[in-house]
């Protein structure tokens, strides 16, 4: 899984360096890359290993071929997603237009978001974070827990 927050400083050639868990990650799963597309959500970089694409791909494939929507999300999605394998030092150069999309000008935060990752400004995700666990307490009745861990609290 992708958890925690690293911050990455962009170098003099436009690279980056991807942290070591999300790297390893990835390599667990048999890529030494990863895919990275503008969010439609928030001003991040959505990023997720090839296996995660390509379920995103196949679940937009699932609708009508005929029907608006999946003209919608492979525009947002796959058209724009790129496809970047990390160097020998796993490091990535995240392209202009990508870079633009999320307002990264000198360093960025790698968010963990459990199956996926986002790339952000700092200070961006800062003020989204704060949005954001307002909300998630507002919305934390929602979350599904199963019964096996309702029996094993505390133990």
């Amino acid at each position: 899984m992708f958890l925690s927050t690293y911050e990455n400083k962009i170098d003099k050639k436009g690279r980056v360096s991807v942290p070591a868990s999300f790297r390893s990650h990835l390599s667990n799963l048999g890529y030494n890359g990863v895919i990275c597309y503008p969010s439609f959500n928030n001003q991040s970089i959505e990023a997720c290993s090839q296996d995660r694409i390509e379920k995103l791909s196949a679940s937009i494939d699932s609708l009508s071929p005929f029907e608006e929507k999946r003209d919608y999300f492979a525009t947002s999605i796959l058209s724009e997603s790129m496809n970047l394998q990390f160097d020998s030092e796993g490091r990535i150069s995240l392209s202009t237009k990508l870079l633009k999309h999320a307002k990264i000008k000198n360093s960025m935060l790698f968010v963990g978001q459990g199956q996926t990752f986002q790339i952000w400004e700092p200070a961006a995700f800062e003020k989204f974070k704060i949005n954001a666990r307002k909300k998630a307490n507002l919305n934390r009745a929602s979350l599904k827990w199963e019964k096996h861990f309702n029996n094993n609290e505390g133990k």
